[in-house]
């Protein structure tokens, strides 16, 4: 009896065991592994800063596939963090706010040059640029950079300490962007040409009649193309001339005589 009981109980544990590692393989399976070294990397860097609070609002939510990867974040420190009212509901928004999705070093920062616009992870919250061009003159909004490169271990998490919180209301606006913006003339292709003037008519010639002639001679050429004519319209002048004369010399003569 004893036996029987020892072997039903053996049983009983092994089918509990099998089903145990059966399960956990399941979900070990179903889960996605967490690729949070990055991060992890970068709050250890905070804390090593004194930046303890802002460690714990990324402790409070959920991993947040934005702060794995591509990120940077600007912090402030503990003193302005505990002057600051944060809903529990309003972390996320908070943290949003606070972040660049890019990871850019301090040096990368000071290329902005001033009156650029840079984006966070809050949809429609945007950071006006305004560059000193030192340490202690870059600012975004409100507030300015006074701690730059906290993280850097990590591959793509970079971190800088800010002089205070942003405004949770951001004065610039898409819409505010897209008229700033300088329209772009058409390329010269799509320019349409400028339409083409009909030529001028040509200028008509001159004609007189002569009374003496039934040919019309034309007018008069300028003085300085005189020299051009012909052998051959000098001697039809001449001819004019003549015959002009003996009509006028022919009467006198007759009236003469008589």
């Amino acid at each position: 009896m004893t036996i029987k009981l020892m072997a039903t109980h053996t049983i009983l544990t092994m089918f509990a065991l099998l089903m145990a590692a059966h399960f956990k393989s399941i979900s070990s399976t179903n889960l996605p592994p967490k690729d949070d070294q990055d991060l992890r990397l970068a709050m250890e860097e905070m804390q090593k800063a004194n930046y303890f609070t802002f460690v714990m609002l990324l402790n409070m939510l959920p991993l947040d596939p934005k702060f794995l990867a591509n990120v940077t974040f600007l912090m402030p420190n503990d003193r302005m963090l505990s002057k600051t009212v944060i809903p529990e509901n309003a972390v996320s928004n908070f943290l949003h706010r606070h972040s660049i999705p890019s990871p850019l070093i301090f040096e990368h920062l000071l290329y902005v040059p001033t009156g650029s616009i840079l984006p966070s992870l809050m949809p429609e919250y945007l950071m006006n640029v305004s560059n000193g061009g030192g340490r202690r003159s870059f600012v975004l909004n409100n507030v300015k950079i006074i701690s730059p490169n906290i993280c850097t271990l990590g591959s793509s998490i970079r971190c800088h300490g800010i002089d205070g919180v942003l405004n949770p209301e951001s004065n610039i606006s898409l819409h505010t962007c897209s008229n700033t913006m300088v329209p772009v003339p058409p390329p010269p292709s799509s320019v349409a040409p400028p339409p083409l003037l009909p030529p001028p008519p040509p200028s008509p010639v001159p004609f007189f009649s002569s009374p003496e002639d039934d040919f019309p001679v034309p007018a008069p050429l300028p003085a300085d193309s005189s020299q051009h004519i012909s052998g051959s319209s000098k001697l039809s002048l001449g001819r004019k001339v003549l015959k002009s004369m003996a009509t006028i010399l022919v009467p006198l003569m007759i009236g003469v005589s008589i």
